[in-house]
């Protein structure tokens, strides 16, 4: 695969963009996470989203321990050219490390946060 694409994304002063993880089907935001050039290049060429854990400072291949892999369908890269889109499949349906389907699961309701989406399945049984 030719990876001159990578050229053409404006990497911020740590080398990383932004990435949103869409549910290709329901169009529900799963995600965000931080790639850079490497782990959008696999991401790719493997069809399955892959992420820069800057927390652990290594690649993070989403699923790798919760058996929750994100399948790549459409990547899209926005106006600026410094944030992407990944439309991908939810395998077994959690994307969040708090066993929800999606990170996005707290409202803001009359200045407090309230948690709107269950726990689909415990996170001590998940890691």
């Amino acid at each position: 695969m030719n990876n001159s694409f990578l050229d053409q994304v404006q990497w911020n002063d740590d080398g990383l963009a932004p990435a949103i993880a869409q549910d290709a089907d329901t169009g529900r935001i799963l995600m965000m996470a931080w790639m850079n050039r490497e782990s959008l290049a696999l991401s790719a060429q493997e069809n399955r989203a892959i992420y820069w854990s800057r927390s652990r400072q290594q690649l993070w291949r989403k699923g790798e321990s919760s058996g929750h892999v994100q399948e790549l369908k459409d990547i899209y890269l926005d106006c600026d050219a410094d944030a992407l889109i990944l439309k991908v499949k939810q395998l077994g349906g959690i994307a969040c490390h708090t066993g929800r389907e999606s990170c996005f699961y707290r409202v803001l309701n009359d200045g407090q946060w309230q948690t709107v989406d269950p726990v689909l399945k415990d996170p001590k049984d998940i890691y």
